[in-house]
């Protein structure tokens, strides 16, 4: 049994596709690959697969993580370029390399993502620094947003852990924010943006970068 974490992006040809979409993507490219990939034990065995966060529709990304169990060894890069042939487009596969077995799930070492949105338009660069300035020194910023017919309430300020202006462009201002994404709750660009005083959802988001538990002190 072998343990492998892929990195892998989401292009813009495939990011209004669901979560489940994804990882039926990756299984279908493994099987057409012929990657050993192990199976659940059970009824209904299924691929050993696990991403680290769901990816929500309508973002691009180029830092998931996704952990494969393989039922034998094989080369992490023979892995990579075996499927990254077999992957539809706008997929690709950045890295691969040995975790060990008995470490944590990814899911459950999960503590930030990182992100850039573009938003706009017509907010000169001072009010964006001010509007940012503002929301950082707050200490509570209660928020709801529905699912369904349920409301769920809770603190968004406590979910941002930071927030950046990378740079305006045209009309557009460039966003850099690190979110909390865990058990206790995952930040949303785009509820930041709003939060910030921007009227319209933003016109991307990209995640940049997923950090695990204790990769911010080392």
């Amino acid at each position: 049994m072998q343990r492998l974490r892929l990195r892998f992006g989401r292009g813009e040809e495939v990011r209004f596709i669901s979560h489940l979409d994804i990882v039926r993507s990756w299984e279908r490219a493994f099987r057409r690959a012929e990657i050993p990939v192990a199976y659940s034990q059970g009824h209904t065995p299924h691929p050993r697969i696990a991403v680290a966060a769901p990816l929500a529709v309508g973002v691009t990304s180029e830092a998931e993580l996704m952990d494969v169990y393989l039922s034998r060894k094989m080369p992490p890069q023979a892995l990579m370029m075996m499927v990254r042939s077999q992957l539809p487009a706008g997929f690709d596969v950045f890295d691969a390399w040995e975790v060990g077995l008995g470490i944590p799930s990814l899911q459950s070492c999960l503590a930030y993502a990182e992100y850039l949105s573009q938003t706009g338009p017509g907010r000169s660069e001072q009010w964006v620094r001010d509007a940012i300035s503002s929301l950082l020194q707050t200490k509570e910023l209660p928020w709801h947003h529905s699912r369904g017919s349920k409301v769920h309430y809770y603190d968004l300020r406590a979910l941002i852990a930071d927030l950046w202006l990378i740079g305006r462009y045209g009309r557009l201002c460039a966003l850099g924010m690190r979110l909390r994404c865990g058990a206790g709750g995952s930040g949303r660009p785009e509820q930041v943006v709003s939060a910030l005083g921007f009227a319209e959802y933003p016109r991307s988001i990209h995640r940049t970068r997923l950090i695990l538990q204790g990769e911010l002190d080392t």
